[in-house]
């Protein structure tokens, strides 16, 4: 599947609540329609690690591709995710001009009790019929 050339994609953990949960909320603040999504343990989600050489058991982070650029993840993500909403959520950017090795302390701290404090699906997400169309592979 050849990815869209005019979407950003959002590649997520499939099994996590957070992550799920994450994922929800953008989707629906996404009014501009400015996304795609694809968990990381989908085809499309393994073809993207393994054509960067990232390795999918290592790689615990929230992925923002834009096509003809290059990928960004952790903090840096969340933080060009966040620009693209309305209201007060662009004020949270304001972190990201504190060093990226700061923030992605706290993010890897999450991140790595993820499982342990929002719990963990056994499968992936299912999108509803109308959502469905937003998701890759």
């Amino acid at each position: 599947m050849e990815l869209p050339k005019d979407k950003k994609i959002i590649f997520f953990d499939g099994v996590c609540n957070l992550c799920n949960g994450a994922v929800q909320y953008v989707i629906e603040r996404d009014k501009k329609d400015v996304f795609r999504y694809a968990s990381l343990q989908s085809d499309v989600g393994q073809r993207f690690l393994k054509e960067r050489n990232l390795n999918a058991e290592e790689f615990d982070s929230i992925i923002l591709y834009e096509p003809g650029k290059q990928f960004l993840h952790k903090s840096k993500a969340a933080f060009a995710i966040i620009k693209e909403f309305g209201g007060l959520w662009p004020l949270f950017r304001i972190f990201r001009f504190l060093p990226t090795s700061f923030n992605d302390f706290f993010y890897d701290i999450v991140a790595k009790n993820r499982y342990r404090w929002f719990g963990k699906q056994e499968s992936c997400w299912i999108p509803t019929p109308e959502l469905k169309a937003k998701f890759l592979g």
